[in-house]
């Protein structure tokens, strides 16, 4: 099945601790991922900044809700388990525990109303009356903001001259650790005009090896006949290594094609060139810089 929402966890959640001992959120992880029957793939599924797995994000959620409203209890660190409200709360069988059936305790409504901010900007508090949990909509919204930003990127491209296109490839390949200098990898980049070779840059710093590229700003797909031109191109230059840059996709035939072959040939298509672009600050700038920040619970430990 797909992965539950936190609230959905809720009542599982209360359940796995009715037996009124202590537990610890990776045993409960454990517990609930039989309970829903997630395979691994769900289990490994991170959020969108790679930083947390989804499902592990949700239970986290899910037990800190369940504490606001009094139905479980930290009698000390990493390990909590259920209170006598909990287990009344079982006892009355409800259907569903959610942030609508907390409302009815007020710790929860105290907790709620106390981290309601003075800006009019929106509470965590307020968030989860949706399925996603206020880290996640933290990092859906900024991957739309990505997102939108990639597009802008590749419309920009399109717009500027060939040479250009070249020298920001030169600059993205530098930033990402490849061609030593600036000056060094602009050398050979656009001077080759040798059957699909658009420019030569070093490997490392070092210049132990050599990797060949073509950039070329495409509308269309590039299919298998312009990869195999490239890797022609490779051939005669006895080269083991190349980079074909577009700003459009490439086919099924031609992706297929790439991954066969002795000559390791790595295709970056738009997509992946604007998120790169954005990775390696090459053509954007920060606008704003927002830290998500937790308690460090070893600060509060007294020795």
């Amino acid at each position: 099945m797909a992965i539950p929402d936190y609230q959905t966890c809720m009542l599982p959640f209360l359940r796995y601790l009715s037996d009124g001992t202590e537990h610890t959120l990776r045993d409960a992880e454990e517990s609930l991922a039989g309970h829903f029957k997630l395979t691994p793939a769900e289990r490994a599924e991170l959020l969108p900044s790679g930083q947390q797995g989804i499902f592990k994000n949700r239970i986290g959620w899910a037990r800190t809700y369940l504490k606001k409203a009094a139905l479980l209890e930290s009698p000390k660190r990493a390990v909590f388990k259920i209170t006598e409200r909990g287990l009344k709360t079982l006892a009355s069988n409800p259907s569903r525990i959610d942030v609508k059936y907390l409302e009815q305790f007020p710790e929860f409504i105290e907790f709620r109303e106390a981290s309601k901010p003075q800006n009019g900007a929106v509470a965590v508090a307020e968030l989860p009356q949706s399925k996603t949990t206020p880290e996640e909509a933290i990092e859906l919204a900024h991957q739309g903001l990505r997102e939108q930003l990639a597009v802008e990127l590749l419309s920009r491209i399109l717009g500027c001259s060939p040479t250009f296109f070249e020298q920001l490839v030169v600059e993205l390949l530098v930033k990402m650790g490849y061609g030593g200098s600036r000056r060094d990898a602009g050398e050979r980049i656009g001077q080759t005009g040798d059957g699909g070779i658009d420019g030569i840059i070093k490997e490392d710093r070092l210049g132990l090896d050599t990797i060949f590229i073509q950039a070329k700003r495409w509308q269309g797909s590039v299919g298998r006949p312009e990869i195999q031109k490239f890797v022609g191109a490779l051939q005669g230059h006895r080269a083991k290594k190349g980079v074909f840059i577009t700003t459009s996709s490439y086919t099924a035939e031609a992706a297929d094609y790439a991954t066969r072959i002795d000559t390791k040939v790595v295709l970056i298509d738009g997509k992946q060139l604007a998120g790169l672009m954005i990775d390696f600050d090459v053509g954007v700038s920060p606008a704003a810089t927002y830290v998500v920040k937790r308690i460090d619970s070893d600060y509060f430990e007294e020795s």
